[in-house]
C-alpha cells in the first residue's frame, strides 16, 4: 500500500506556496524601492536656492494650509516671478519652464513624499499646530530637489506624535486617526 503525503508536503503545495512567498516579497521590495529613490523631474527644481531667498513653503504648496494634500506649484504659480527674471533666457531648467508656459501645459510634477494608501496624512492639523515643514520633510535649504527621508514610516510619526502634551497622547495615538 502506498503512503500518502498530507497535502502540506506535497510539492504543488510547496512550489505555490513559495510562488506566493516571493510574489509578496517582491512586491514589498518594490514598493520600498520606489518610495525611497529621488524620482526624475521636470524641472530640476532648486529648494535650497528659494527657500535660502525666503520664499515660504507655503507660497508653493498653498494646499497644506487647508488640506490634506500640500499641492504641487502650478505654471503659472512659477512663472508669475520667473516671468521678470532675466536669467530666465539663459538657464536650461528656466527654459523647460518657459516651454511650458509656452504650450500652455501644466509642469508634470512627480510627488516625492508619498504614503501608503492605507495611510490618510493631512497636513492642515500639523499647519495649524505650528509643525514646521522642515520637521518632516528635512531642511530644504540643503537640497536641490526634494528627496523622501529615510525611514519615515508609522514609528517614526508615533515618536513626534509622543513628544506631544500627555493629555494628548490618547487622541494622537489612535490608529483611526491616520488609517480610515
Amino acid at each position: 500500500m502506498k503512503k500518502t503525503l498530507p497535502w502540506w508536503l506535497r510539492p504543488w503545495v510547496r512550489v505555490t506556496a513559495g510562488l506566493i512567498v516571493l510574489i509578496l516579497l517582491g512586491g514589498a521590495v518594490g514598493g520600498i524601492y520606489l518610495t525611497q529613490t529621488v524620482p526624475q523631474q521636470p524641472i530640476q527644481f532648486p529648494h535650497n536656492f528659494h527657500v535660502g531667498a525666503g520664499i515660504p513653503c507655503l507660497y508653493c504648496h498653498p494646499g497644506a494650509q487647508w488640506g490634506p494634500v500640500a499641492g504641487l506649484p502650478s505654471t503659472q504659480k512659477c512663472w508669475g516671478c520667473h516671468q521678470q527674471v532675466a536669467k530666465t533666457k539663459t538657464s536650461p531648467e528656466l527654459q523647460k519652464l518657459v516651454a511650458y508656459v509656452e504650450k500652455g501645459e501644466g509642469i508634470p510634477w512627480v510627488p516625492v513624499f508619498i504614503q501608503p494608501e492605507f495611510v490618510h496624512f493631512n497636513h492642515r492639523p500639523h499647519v495649524a499646530a505650528g509643525v514646521a515643514c522642515e520637521t518632516c520633510h528635512g531642511d530644504m535649504k540643503k537640497v536641490t530637489v526634494a528627496q523622501p527621508i529615510p525611514r519615515q514610516n508609522m514609528g517614526w510619526c508615533l515618536s513626534c506624535h509622543a513628544k506631544q502634551a500627555p493629555e494628548k497622547w490618547t487622541r494622537l495615538s489612535d490608529c483611526s486617526l491616520c488609517h480610515y
